[in-house]
């Protein structure tokens, strides 16, 4: 089991929300990078490091480490997105 992150040790940017939100509804790299309007590569980069930040071995596991971190359901839109850098592909449904 991975240990504890505490909101106060890591702070998460919208991307990264948005990411983790993604993973959580089970989209591939390439879906995510689709639907930010980024390169597959840059969807992957994201995702390692969250990985890291989150202290998982496994893409899988990110969204219940971010659950642990912040307290926030990871497969809740509301609040995983804001203003900078939003896209409206991100409210398309799967």
């Amino acid at each position: 089991m991975p240990p504890m992150v505490t909101v106060q040790q890591e702070r998460f940017t919208v991307r990264q929300r948005q990411v983790v939100h993604l993973i959580a509804q089970g989209c591939s790299n390439a879906e995510m990078a689709d639907r930010l309007g980024i390169s597959p590569r840059t969807a992957k980069a994201h995702s390692d490091t969250l990985r890291i930040k989150l202290r998982v071995h496994r893409r899988r596991h990110i969204p219940a480490a971010f659950r642990d971190a912040t307290g926030e359901d990871p497969h809740a839109p509301e609040g995983l997105s804001g203003a900078a850098g939003e896209r409206a592909a991100l409210a398309r449904p799967i």
